[in-house]
C-alpha cells in the first residue's frame, strides 16, 4: 500500500524522520540522515536525495557541494510511517570523508 507525504509521522521526531540511504543495486547501507516534510517533497519532486541537516540547521541536497549526488529510484516507508529508506543510485562516495559508505568504523569491544 502506497503512502503519501501527509501520512508520514514527522511529529515523533520533532519534525524529522530518519532516512536510511541504501544503494539500489548492491543494497549497501550508505548513510543515515534526516528528512523533514519539505526535504521529502523536494526528493520526490527532483528525484535527488534531499535532507534536513541538523548540524547546519538547513535543507541540503546530497552532492550539492561534492558532486556526489544520489538519484532516488524508490522511497520505502516503514509500518509506523516514521522512518524511510531511499534506494539510490549514487554518483560517488556517500561519506564526506570520501569513503563509499558512512558506516566504515567498528566499535571497540
Amino acid at each position: 500500500m502506497d503512502k503519501t507525504v501527509e501520512e508520514i509521522d514527522f511529529a515523533k521526531g520533532d519534525g524529522l524522520v530518519p532516512v536510511i540511504v541504501q544503494d539500489a543495486n548492491t543494497k549497501d547501507v550508505l548513510t543515515l540522515a534526516y528528512s523533514n516534510k519539505e526535504s521529502l517533497e523536494l526528493t520526490k519532486k527532483t528525484g535527488n536525495s534531499w535532507f534536513w541537516s541538523r548540524s547546519r540547521n538547513k535543507l541540503w541536497m546530497k552532492g550539492e557541494e561534492s558532486g556526489n549526488t544520489q538519484k532516488v529510484s524508490e522511497i520505502l516507508v516503514d509500518c509506523d510511517s516514521d522512518a524511510i529508506i531511499y534506494l539510490v543510485e549514487p554518483s560517488g562516495p556517500a561519506c564526506h570523508t570520501g569513503e563509499k559508505v558512512c558506516f566504515h568504523h567498528n566499535l571497540e569491544k
